[in-house]
């Protein structure tokens, strides 16, 4: 299993004392150092739609101008975007087997999806 995140966000503190408590093994993939591919967004993208991964709660997208924000209105626009503001990638995202399963985090999800 990978979580995908960044070290400093409550969320992604969350969903890793989730797994502590439990036991379950991870390997975590700080993509502020790491970075992502596009290939990587693209998928996330596909399981989860782009509008989805694309974190618009965040300060980095709240911090756009609004006609930044608007012009990010594709899938492609919000990869090249994402690739070059990793801060902006909803988080955490977990994959198990190479799938993602999950994004954010929501107990309730969790339970049902890792036991």
């Amino acid at each position: 299993m990978i979580v995908y995140g960044i070290p400093n966000c409550n969320t992604v503190k969350k969903a890793l004392d989730w797994l502590k408590v439990r036991n379950l093994d991870y390997e975590f993939h700080d993509f502020k150092k790491k970075g992502i591919s596009a290939e990587k967004l693209n998928e996330w993208c596909k399981t989860f739609g782009w509008e989805t991964v694309l974190n618009r709660q965040g300060l980095t997208w709240k911090k756009l101008p609004k006609d930044v924000q608007s012009e990010i209105d594709s899938q492609d626009k919000a990869v090249a975007y994402l690739i070059d503001n990793t801060s902006a990638i909803k988080r955490p995202i977990v994959e198990h087997n190479g799938q993602a399963i999950l994004i954010s985090f929501n107990e309730d999800a969790y339970l049902k999806t890792l036991g």
